[in-house]
């Protein structure tokens, strides 16, 4: 609810406060007063687009604070808690616009953008007037309108879309995928083929490369190992010394066990020798090679890190990367298989949309036979009788609020064609339309204030006082703020503001003073009578607001 409204230094207005409660506000004063000033002025904290400059002549900067109360279930809370902004109970806003063009707004001192302004002003007030193209003259906002007059809940419907767009999504992937590895389907199968004839094995590459060197070197060391062979070999020290230990164990029993010791560690070289023998003889095996095996060793290790080279990988990965050819040319083999399953998800995703669609449309049409026949009932008060309210379901663009293209139109007398509101109706009759709907509508925006403005223009007697009643009804529940110039409206309001213009030196100046029951008397008065007010007229005002009150 809108609390309260100051706004300092904009157009005409140079300092004003306007405290404000719930039920039915009415403002009134003569054309030109500066009623209209109060709406710019409202819409300019709540970031709307209106006036470029609101700056009152000379001075500085113009600047409009509005104050909300804000319950704990209100929806404004949500863009509070996206935007970072703590949410209390009482949200301020307040908007200044330089001198220079510059716009500066704050959030419960917290500076904002024009955009969270906008966001927010979504959720705190709906305008309704003649030319109010937010609200309900707005047609992509009717079927959000009759949904919640139908008070439908539509997450099934987008789940339903959501899955059907993960479904398809998934299958033109898996096309995707497939029309591109069928394009490289020789290339695949060429690779693996060559892969499979190599078959190279993890470390293969190193064990060929080790070998290799081996060999290239084996032919100059191998002379030099026979020969140390030689040198170690019965005819050589492997000879002498048993020749060696031969003599010297003759010679033992007669040393007195001076030979034992020499006798031990010759025992012990001659095994340490052998030893050496083995081995030398081990290595000369393995220098010996046959001159075709290096050829065999060179052509695949040189096979091995070509084709490395060619697919981009280490040699040791080649037996992984070929895992990975096999793979994609397996899902090319089984790609018609997982088409058709995709495809059958698909199928499946679309039927449940297309019924749950289905379902929505019919909750819709049948809100809409509803709320037809409510709006029938409430134009007749409203001297429209012969007017006919339609709501048109047609088919549209399929998304995840359903698949249809709601709109409100209207055909104001029998035979006549209908068509949108804001195209058909006059300037009277579209106010009573506004009303109308609005008040058939009601519930579907808690906790926002309703300002109308001037939405009985055009309209007098019986159908002013059933604008003034539906304008009252309406507030019971909500806050409601009416510009208007009818006195049979004004006489319904809980609170009432008189607005009016004067010249102060050489200052034009607008002002807004609460009324009393004296001075609301005065007003309608005026409202009935014009610029000289008579005691008939005060009379007249004096039963229309005990009428009203009754």
């Amino acid at each position: 609810m809108l609390r309260s409204l100051d706004i300092r230094d904009v157009l005409i207005i140079d300092r004003l406060s306007l405290d404000l409660g719930p039920g039915l506000n009415v403002l009134t004063g003569e054309t030109g007063a500066g009623k209209s000033i109060l709406l710019d002025a409202l819409g300019f904290v709540l970031g709307w687009r209106g006036r470029a400059e609101l700056v009152r002549q000379g001075a500085a900067q113009g600047e409009v604070t509005a104050a909300f109360d804000l319950p704990p279930a209100h929806p404004a809370r949500e863009v509070l808690e996206e935007a970072g902004i703590e949410a209390e109970d009482e949200l301020i806003l307040r908007r200044v616009n330089s001198a220079d063009g510059r716009k500066t707004a704050w959030v419960n001192d917290r500076r904002v953008s024009g955009e969270v302004l906008r966001d927010l002003s979504d959720r705190l007030v709906e305008l309704h007037g003649q030319h109010d193209d937010r609200g309900l003259l707005n047609p992509r906002g009717h079927r959000a309108l009759l949904d919640a007059y139908a008070g439908l809940d539509l997450a099934p419907l987008r789940a339903a879309w959501a899955a059907q767009r993960a479904a398809r999504a998934a299958l033109a992937e898996a096309e995707g995928a497939l029309a591109r590895a069928a394009a490289e389907e020789e290339f695949l199968r060429h690779a693996v083929a060559e892969l499979d004839r190599l078959r190279p094995e993890p470390g293969e590459d190193a064990a060929l490369d080790a070998r290799r060197r081996l060999m290239q070197g084996a032919a100059r060391i191998r002379e030099d190992v026979a020969r140390a062979l030689a040198a170690l070999s019965e005819e050589g020290a492997e000879g002498r010394m048993r020749d060696a230990l031969r003599w010297l164990d003759g010679a033992a029993e007669k040393a007195e066990g001076r030979l034992d010791a020499p006798l031990e560690a010759l025992n012990r070289a001659l095994i340490e020798l052998g030893e050496a023998q083995s081995g030398v003889e081990r290595a000369l095996e393995a220098l010996d090679f046959d001159p075709g095996e290096l050829e065999r060793v060179e052509e695949r290790l040189f096979a091995i890190r070509a084709l490395a080279r060619k697919h981009g990988v280490l040699p040791d990965d080649l037996g992984g990367f070929a895992d990975g050819l096999r793979a994609r040319l397996a899902a090319i083999d089984a790609g018609a298989a997982g088409l058709a399953r995709l495809g059958k998800a698909v199928d499946e995703a679309e039927a449940a949309y297309a019924a749950e669609a289905a379902r929505v449309t019919a909750a819709r049409r049948a809100a809409a036979a509803r709320l037809d026949a409510a709006m029938a009932a409430e134009l007749a008060p409203l001297k429209m009788e012969r007017a006919v309210f339609a709501t048109e379901i047609a088919a549209g663009e399929p998304g995840p609020e359903g698949v249809d293209a709601v709109t409100f139109t209207v055909a104001t007398n029998p035979g006549a064609p209908a068509g949108p509101l804001n195209r058909i109706a006059s300037g009277g009759e579209l106010s009573r339309f506004l009303l109308a709907l609005k008040v058939c509508l009601t519930g579907d925006t808690p906790g926002v204030t309703l300002i109308f403005d001037e939405i009985d223009r055009g309209v007098g007697g019986a159908t002013a006082d059933a604008v003034g009643r539906r304008l009252k009804a309406l507030a019971a529940g909500a806050q409601v703020l009416v510009v208007t110039h009818s006195p049979q409206v004004a006489a319904f309001g809980t609170r009432h503001w008189r607005v009016e213009k004067r010249v102060a030196g050489d200052q034009t100046l607008s002002t807004v003073s609460g009324l009393g029951e004296a001075e609301r008397v005065e007003e309608i008065a005026r409202m009935l009578a014009g610029d000289t007010v008579t005691e008939a007229a005060r009379a007249a005002a004096r039963a229309l607001l005990a009428g009203q009150a009754a």
